[in-house]
């Protein structure tokens, strides 16, 4: 009885309301009188609508109701029947609407080793191609730079040194921060061991130091922290340091190979053919050695040699990093 009679009003004072208007004078009273009925109508029927509203139509309340009020109030006739036809029409409406072919699943609780780790990662390749893409986000690039902090120094400190000229200054300032950081905290452990050397007097104490002032300055070298003059002088100091530290562990196989290496990248390489050979008859793995004797040969010239060297390391292929440069090689 209540909806019905709340529709009954509203249509009594609309029909009043235009009644007065077509049958009377038109002047401003007459006009404000129009404009209280209807209003008075419009938020009778806005409540009347709003009863027979489905309940996913009704909320917010408040909002509801102004709308169908404004609907009315400010649509002349159009809105009021509209309106008033509205809830007669919307239940017919859920027939007609498309049915969804999915629905929501919560997601099962992950395994703890199959979660993401907490600091975002980049592969190198991605590394590489944002720092050298410069129209790349420069957030992203800035995201991709801090990246590089997880990375070992030996492949992160040339990607370093490639955006030392690059033209955004965050990333040019950030990228020297990090190389400068890497640099003085090297320095500092060789600053301190050189100390160290210099103050001890028996000479198998000075040659365990000279071990470590060999790794020392090679890690200069290896992770590329120097370059130009200053990586000659490391080089000088390495060879030297090793040759001191194999002087009292020549059953050191590592050693024999680092000594190698420093030979063979000052360009002395028949001595660092015999000292590859000395840590391959020392016991250390063929895989550590081969690639060093294949790109000695190289050097000299002797690609068929370099082939069979690397033939040798078929059997190792399934190693990723040895993977490319033995099917290289060795083409199917």
């Amino acid at each position: 009885m209540y909806p019905t009679l709340l529709g009954l009003l509203a249509l009594a004072l609309e029909i009043a309301a235009w009644g007065q208007l077509h049958y009377g004078t038109i002047g401003d009273d007459e006009l404000l009188l129009y404009l209280a009925l209807h209003a008075g109508a419009s938020l009778l029927l806005a409540g009347f609508a709003y009863l027979f509203l489905p309940s996913r139509f009704s909320t917010p309340r408040l909002a509801v109701l102004g709308l169908l009020f404004c609907l009315i109030f400010f649509v002349p006739a159009f809105g009021f029947i509209g309106v008033l036809v509205a809830p007669a029409v919307l239940p017919l409406l859920p027939r007609f609407a498309p049915r969804l072919m999915f629905r929501s699943v919560q997601l099962p609780a992950l395994d703890p080793h199959e979660r993401p780790p907490s600091r975002p990662m980049f592969s190198q390749a991605g590394v590489r191609g944002f720092l050298s893409n410069p129209r790349a986000p420069a957030a992203l690039r800035l995201r991709a730079l801090v990246a590089l902090q997880q990375v070992p120094p030996r492949l992160s400190n040339p990607l370093l040194r490639s955006v030392l000229g690059d033209k955004v200054e965050d990333l040019r300032l950030l990228a020297h921060g990090m190389l400068d950081s890497r640099e003085r905290r090297l320095n500092a452990r060789l600053h301190d061991e050189l100390q160290r050397y210099r103050r001890l007097r028996d000479d198998r104490d000075r040659a365990h130091s000279s071990f470590r002032l060999a790794q020392l300055f090679w890690e200069l070298i290896y992770e590329g922290l120097v370059q130009g003059d200053l990586a000659s002088h490391a080089l000088g100091h390495s060879l030297d340091h090793t040759r001191t530290a194999l002087l009292y562990r020549p059953d050191d196989a590592a050693l024999h190979l680092q000594l190698g290496r420093l030979l063979h990248m000052s360009g002395q390489l028949r001595p660092a053919r015999s000292a590859y050979q000395e840590a391959l008859g020392l016991g250390i793995p063929l895989t550590r050695v081969v690639p060093f004797l294949a790109e000695l040969a190289y050097d000299e010239g002797d690609i068929l040699e370099a082939r069979q060297l690397m033939s040798a390391l078929s059997e190792w292929q399934w190693l990723p990093r040895l993977k490319p440069v033995v099917d290289y090689w060795n083409p199917r």
